[in-house]
């Protein structure tokens, strides 16, 4: 069995992490499964997590992935922890919008705004 490719990236900026996805689409239900599983080992492993996960260069998500990001909000505030989302293209963002996910996830425009945030 060969070893799958992480989904996403993970950089400690010190106070915070900040993750970036490595795909463009966001839609495949075991590549979202993943995701899940690689934040949540991420959060499991800071006493007060403070993430930013950035977009940037996603052009599709699926409604399973919004799933997956409330279920590592709630995980998050469990913890004491804040989550940020930022660098959202327009077309996601309506998403989020349509969604109402907007008024439940915290969602900045870009990395620096959303440092600023925490």
């Amino acid at each position: 069995m060969t070893a799958q490719k992480s989904q996403v990236q993970v950089f400690n900026d010190g106070d915070f992490v900040r993750v970036e996805f490595t795909a463009r689409h966001i839609i495949d239900e075991v590549a979202i499964r993943q995701i899940g599983n690689e934040l949540t080992k991420v959060v499991d492993g800071l006493q007060r997590p403070r993430m930013i996960v950035s977009f940037r260069g996603v052009e599709h998500l699926s409604s399973a992935a919004l799933g997956t990001l409330l279920t590592v909000l709630n995980r998050i505030k469990a913890r004491d922890g804040q989550l940020r989302l930022c660098d959202i293209n327009p077309q996601i963002l309506q998403i989020f919008e349509i969604t109402k996910l907007n008024r439940v996830l915290r969602i900045e425009r870009d990395v620096a705004t959303a440092k600023a945030s925490l």
